[in-house]
């Protein structure tokens, strides 16, 4: 899409055609007019496909799916649920912290940057990828969910042993068409406070990835976050 994107080699050898076909120059198109009319867009530019560079297709293990990015400056940075540094963690994330104290005795940290989940081979993918400042969910519907649908078909039809953790209705209906066979699905509510004690608490997502993990030969992730929050 543009020159300044950074995005890990091994998802341009599996996503090439889609970037060149028309809804993805639409997409381009729309987020320039955006630019031209002087409404911020988050993440920046060159963080817009983070979580593809962070985490290279052939190192994904765990996939986590959110829903678009957060929409106040300076807190989103391409990983869903993860803020920058120095960025206090909002409180769907606050609540993720809580589950996985809860499921793994960890002490939650300060910050809200999950940078390090991603060097392990979990994938913080947004559904869309863009969002314009203070508002929420303005990019949905311009194809950024035909491009993240790919990706998922891309995981689940090309990789085996995959962990797809799908929190709330529209995260389990976009992985609707995941083989149960194939991966683990780990489905609940939304992190979110207003679903959080629907089902979210007590889900045990942590645990059961990596239990998961270790039956299919794989190595566990780390789920604690480092002390300070490195991007």
């Amino acid at each position: 899409m543009n020159r300044e994107i950074k995005l890990d080699q091994s998802w341009l050898n599996v996503l090439a055609d889609e970037f060149e076909q028309p809804y993805m120059e639409e997409l381009r198109q729309f987020l320039l007019n955006e630019k031209e009319k002087g409404t911020a867009i988050f993440p920046p530019g060159k963080q817009i496909f983070y979580a593809l560079d962070r985490t290279p297709f052939d190192r994904v293990k765990v996939v986590i799916l959110g829903q678009d990015p957060y929409h106040g400056p300076g807190q989103a940075h391409g990983l869903c649920f993860s803020v920058q540094p120095g960025v206090q963690p909002p409180p769907s994330l606050v609540n993720i912290y809580k589950e996985m104290e809860t499921d793994l005795g960890l002490t939650p940290p300060s910050h809200g940057c999950l940078s390090s989940w991603a060097d392990q081979g979990v994938l913080l993918l947004n559904s869309v990828l863009t969002v314009s400042a203070h508002q929420a969910g303005s990019h949905q519907g311009r194809g950024w969910e035909t491009f993240t649908d790919r990706i998922i078909r891309e995981l689940e039809s090309r990789r085996e042993n995959l962990v797809f953790i799908l929190w709330g209705g529209y995260a389990r209906k976009k992985g609707s068409f995941i083989n149960r066979d194939r991966h683990l699905v780990i489905e609940s509510p939304h992190p979110s406070p207003l679903s959080s004690y629907r089902g979210f608490f007590g889900s045990r997502p942590f645990s059961r990835s990596n239990e998961y993990l270790k039956q299919t030969g794989q190595e566990l992730i780390d789920w604690e976050l480092p002390a300070q929050g490195i991007l």
